[in-house]
């Protein structure tokens, strides 16, 4: 049974949606409450062009910063700035703090925070009875 509500279509055991459904204008995107998210944290955030955020950290869980579009600078407390492009990825321990400014003068940036703790389960992915690796050898990394 599939359920659409607020543009995001829910299923047994999924939900799908697009970033540009789930708010408009500069701010923050609820990815996790809107998709029903329960074992991370996961945000998005539109930056207006030239805005700043200021700094903050967290007690528990480390982030993992993904860049969707736009240019930011993402500055950490020890004073380093790095710049990321689309594509572009920065992993974050809880205590440190880190603030993020969008480069662009005209242009929205938008990125993706996915936030955790307590580690990685490993690799626990198991391909359902009669299905086969793509190909001979799998995707690529797999």
């Amino acid at each position: 049974m599939n359920e659409t509500t607020a543009q995001v279509t829910k299923g047994d055991g999924y939900a799908v949606a697009n970033l540009s459904d789930l708010g408009d204008g500069p701010g923050f995107r609820k990815i996790r409450k809107e998709l029903g998210v329960t074992a991370f944290g996961v945000n998005a955030i539109v930056l207006p062009p030239s805005y700043s955020t200021g700094g903050h950290y967290h007690d528990e869980q480390e982030e993992l910063y993904f860049l969707h579009s736009g240019r930011i600078a993402i500055e950490f407390g020890d004073g380093t700035k790095h710049e990321l492009e689309p594509g572009g990825l920065a992993w974050v321990d809880a205590s440190t703090v880190r603030k993020l400014h969008n480069l662009s003068d005209s242009e929205d940036a938008v990125y993706v925070i996915v936030g955790g703790k307590d580690g990685y389960v490993g690799r626990d992915g198991k391909l359902p009875e009669g299905e086969t690796r793509f190909g001979a050898d799998g995707p690529p990394g797999a």
